[in-house]
């Protein structure tokens, strides 16, 4: 199993400087990934652009996973994430992780700024611009003719680092089956409790029912991740590597501990990163 970290883009970390020196600390002392939420507007707090502050954490860092999770692709040109995916896998050497989803606060990131709302048309067009993305990497003329869509012959340069794309992890909240198949096409899934407590995670027994029904719809047998989100009691560290290893023991590739303002004041999150993974 392997251990990141999930971190806002807002509030007390919508700081540049204070994201890249946690994610160089988190590199230092053992944890795997570090990803960034890709929210656009929460209300007046400060708050950075999660794809520069990657490019910046990209250049400080050598070892880690890193990625956005998620980024809601209806309301960004799917063109234009090609490019900007595979410039932060150049410039990670080949770390970076593509997370994607519908989104969430309608109103506030969606409805404001006349984007899209409706949640079965931004699936329509998370589905389209997860092809286009892809088809982009390929290095090849690509054509494609959607609903909301279109790309005329269009050959992009250079590829990724990785081969044959960028991974794409797909988040979709939990028991609602149809993010599930989506992630089934794709190399990951990240599932989220419907209630949205952050402090709340998904049973062993939830992420065996979510990791069967993956399987029935996985038309591949290429690597594929199955990554748990939630925060550890982070107590006793004997409690905690029980937790995540009856995770892994399931077949749980990844473990996402979420960093926040609820979770403890930036001085006691810093602690927290600096005690590294519960390996």
């Amino acid at each position: 199993m392997k251990f990141g970290l999930s971190l806002p883009n807002h509030g007390d970390y919508g700081d540049i400087h204070r994201i890249v020196e946690l994610a160089v600390l988190a590199e230092q002392v053992g944890w795997d990934g570090f990803f960034l939420w890709d929210h656009i507007a929460r209300g007046d707090a400060p708050q950075i652009d999660s794809w520069i502050a990657m490019a910046a954490i990209a250049s400080q860092t050598t070892k880690m996973r890193l990625g956005m999770l998620v980024t809601p692709l209806s309301r960004r040109r799917p063109w234009k994430v090609a490019r900007e995916i595979v410039t932060l896998d150049h410039l990670s050497k080949g770390r970076m992780i593509l997370g994607v989803g519908l989104g969430d606060f309608k109103e506030m990131e969606f409805e404001n700024f006349g984007e899209v709302s409706d949640q079965r048309l931004r699936g329509e067009m998370l589905d389209e611009g997860l092809e286009i993305i892809s088809g982009l990497q390929s290095g090849e003329e690509f054509c494609y003719a959607g609903r909301h869509y279109h790309v005329g012959g269009t050959v992009f340069t250079p590829r990724p680092v990785q081969q044959p794309r960028v991974p794409v992890w797909v988040a979709g909240q939990w028991p609602n089956r149809k993010p599930i198949r989506r992630a089934a096409r794709w190399d990951g899934v990240v599932p989220i409790p419907r209630s949205r407590d952050i402090q709340e995670y998904l049973s062993v027994d939830e992420m065996r029912e979510i990791m069967d029904y993956v399987r029935r719809y996985r038309a591949s047998d290429a690597p594929f991740d199955f990554c748990v989100s939630g925060v550890l009691p982070a107590k006793k560290p004997a409690e905690d590597r029980a937790i995540v290893e009856s995770y892994a023991a399931a077949g749980v590739t990844w473990w996402l501990e979420f960093v926040y303002s609820d979770t403890g004041s930036v001085m006691e999150n810093t602690e927290r990163i600096r005690c590294g993974p519960p390996r």
